[in-house]
């Protein structure tokens, strides 16, 4: 145990020309991370962090589901697929007016970050125009603005990038080898490839998954290890803990320990050092400290407001508080970031 966690005494690299020199993360390894004291974890955790950011500073986002429900695609922990029968009834896209006075609302409360979800396997020609107008009238209040509707096909990120969009959020969700038994109706591969599209197009990425879908530790590494691997890594890494809902196959999944949601944030801290780290959903169903542990492991951002796609999130004011108690502020993500300490370069941060 001693040899592996000084193994991890060195840093992953932090710019585009050290990401290309350095190794691959392997399940072994990140595996390990896993299994280190819970104490050393979040000792390197924390030290990674505060190499590389505010520790003190988190970025409120606000997401707004733009279009909800009658989505084609069978994801079993979501009740806004047509498969399962949730009682959620699907609707159209909301018009620009909804979607700006909730954006002002998001700002009036603090948001820097304003996401919007929509339920669509993919986007039509005729949805993206619409979006495109969201986007760039989200854009001019000074909000950084994320998308996630979908599968994207050839040219269409590039017509999100034209809008002005800065983020495209596409979630991986879990690893490779457990992921057929979540989603059948879309590939691993078809989630790589629209990753690769908003990539090649300059869009910063937004992917992460979904925890407490009843996967095993190693397959959360697995997870991990596929995100980190990305050439480069996802700027904004959002982590979810699983949101039973009545009527999806996973309502009735063992809950997911706590201390491995917040190991799960600390690891995902380390092997992708610059990432935003993002508290997604399931945080309402987690008590004040361990929110407050998941800022201890590295998270740096958090999903505030009331309404998180179909399911809800504590109020603006009780997340403020909290934050207050802590001591911590809200930034934007610019404002977050810290040059690396001095005793990076020391250390070898080239490598892992």
């Amino acid at each position: 145990m001693k040899q592996t966690f000084n193994q991890v005494q060195s840093l992953t690299p932090s710019t585009d020309a050290e990401r290309r020199n350095s190794k691959a993360w392997t399940v072994n390894e990140v595996a390990a991370l896993f299994e280190l004291p819970f104490n050393d974890l979040m000792f390197r955790a924390q030290q990674v962090h505060r190499e590389n950011f505010d520790a003190n500073a988190v970025q409120l986002s606000t997401l707004l589901s733009i279009k909800t429900g009658g989505c084609e695609e069978d994801c079993k922990y979501c009740p806004q697929s047509a498969h399962f029968d949730t009682g959620l009834k699907a609707e159209k896209l909301l018009p620009l007016q909804e979607v700006m006075e909730a954006a002002r609302a998001a700002k009036a409360n603090g948001a820097t970050r304003f996401c919007m979800g929509a339920a669509w396997r993919t986007p039509k020609e005729r949805h993206l125009e619409a979006i495109g107008e969201m986007i760039t009238e989200v854009k001019a209040l000074g909000l950084e603005t994320c998308l996630t509707a979908g599968m994207l096909g050839d040219g269409q990120a590039e017509q999100l990038r034209e809008a002005g969009l800065d983020y495209y959020n596409h979630n991986l969700d879990t690893s490779p080898e457990f992921y057929g038994q979540i989603i059948t109706t879309r590939t691993y591969q078809d989630r790589l490839d629209t990753l690769d599209r908003v990539r090649n197009v300059g869009l910063k990425v937004c992917s992460g998954g979904i925890v407490g879908l009843g996967e095993t530790r190693r397959e959360r590494a697995g997870l991990l290890v596929q995100l980190a691997n990305l050439d480069p890594y996802p700027e904004s890494v959002p982590i979810n803990n699983l949101v039973q809902v009545e009527g999806t196959p996973l309502a009735g999944t063992a809950a997911l320990d706590p201390f491995e949601f917040v190991r799960t944030i600390a690891v995902a801290r380390i092997i992708m050092p610059r990432a935003m780290v993002r508290l997604s959903a399931g945080r309402e169903e987690m008590p004040e400290s361990l929110q407050s542990l998941c800022f201890l492991a590295g998270a740096n951002s958090m999903f505030y407001g009331d309404k998180l796609l179909t399911t809800s999130n504590p109020q603006a004011e009780k997340d403020r508080a909290l934050l207050d108690r802590l001591g911590m502020h809200c930034a934007t993500e610019a404002e977050l970031s810290a040059e690396p300490s001095a005793g990076c370069s020391e250390h070898g941060c080239a490598t892992h």
